[in-house]
């Protein structure tokens, strides 16, 4: 069969050879089983943890962690998570998208840059856990005046460094797919390189360098392992009257470790609020994501 074949069969709406077709079902098929799990997950999820949001309403959603299942909440395990999405996007996203810039605009392509790449995409694939430790050797010790040991702020700092190699090879892949030929107009009319990348290069990768920081601030509001590492409380969390520095400087809660310690008791009632904290980690992200998408969206529409 030769290629106009080929294409006039696509045209007519004919299938291709029998592989094309299994292959195809293959894919469709995998894609049903994913669907499938995923939706008897969430449909477990909420049909346990519903009730709970139903019958305490905002008192669940106000309340500290207790020992106490009646009097448990997640407030502070929301505002720890929100504090580590503050400390991603302050942090990490933009020296993420400055070492994307520097390593697709500026650096040469010599034997370090390229070594210095592989190891920024092998980072990439290094597990949680393995940023906990460092978390703990260099925050919790070593710069503990200034982190205050095991806090907010130690915590922050590792969810950031896990997520740094994820925004620089989402933000470098974002940049490469920019047309050469929009580089080309900027330095015709006599613009320097900061200009060109300011002003045409930056603007056309922003959104898929914001579908990253998409994945990575996903990433970051889910992990558990580093946080218990560098000393996330899985119990009562006393703040006083601290002011918000020193808070920043003391124990900590977020809602995968508050989770993941309603989850160990033997309690029902406290598996009962798991599964309720589940649903409140669930629509954090989705709104932390829809952010992030309709800035993206946003600039789609202006370029």
């Amino acid at each position: 069969m030769t290629t106009g074949d080929i294409v006039a069969q696509g045209l007519r709406g004919r299938k291709g050879d029998v592989k094309s077709v299994l292959f195809e079902g293959a894919l469709l098929f995998s894609l049903f089983i994913s669907l499938l799990f995923l939706i008897i997950l969430l449909v477990d999820v909420v049909a346990k943890g519903i009730s709970v949001l139903l019958d305490r309403g905002g008192s669940f959603m106000s309340s500290g962690l207790s020992s106490f299942a009646e009097r448990a909440g997640v407030a502070q395990g929301i505002f720890g998570s929100l504090v580590m999405l503050i400390f991603v996007v302050l942090l990490a996203f933009p020296i993420g998208v400055g070492a994307a810039i520097y390593l697709e605009e500026y650096a040469r392509d010599t034997r370090f840059n390229r070594f210095i790449d592989v190891n920024i995409r092998n980072l990439a694939g290094v597990p949680s856990i393995v940023y906990g430790l460092l978390g703990v050797a260099i925050f919790v010790i070593v710069l503990a005046p200034l982190t205050g040991g095991a806090s907010y702020i130690a915590g922050g700092l590792t969810l950031a460094i896990l997520v740094l190699p994820i925004i620089i090879i989402t933000s470098a892949e974002a940049l490469r797919a920019v047309p050469d030929s929009i580089r080309e107009a900027g330095f015709g009319v006599g613009a320097t390189r900061w200009e060109v990348v300011r002003s045409h290069v930056l603007p056309v990768a922003a959104p898929a360098i914001l579908t990253g920081t998409v994945l990575a601030i996903s990433r970051a509001l889910g992990e558990t392992a580093p946080l218990l590492l560098v000393g996330a409380v899985t119990g009562f969390v006393a703040t006083g009257d601290a002011s918000l520095g020193e808070q920043l400087r003391g124990p900590f809660a977020t809602l995968p470790t508050t989770i993941f310690a309603w989850a160990s008791e033997p309690d029902a009632d406290f598996r009962a609020l798991t599964q309720a904290a589940i649903i409140v980690l669930l629509a954090v992200i989705l709104t932390a994501n829809a952010i992030a998408i309709f800035l993206r969206n946003r600039y789609e529409r202006k370029w």
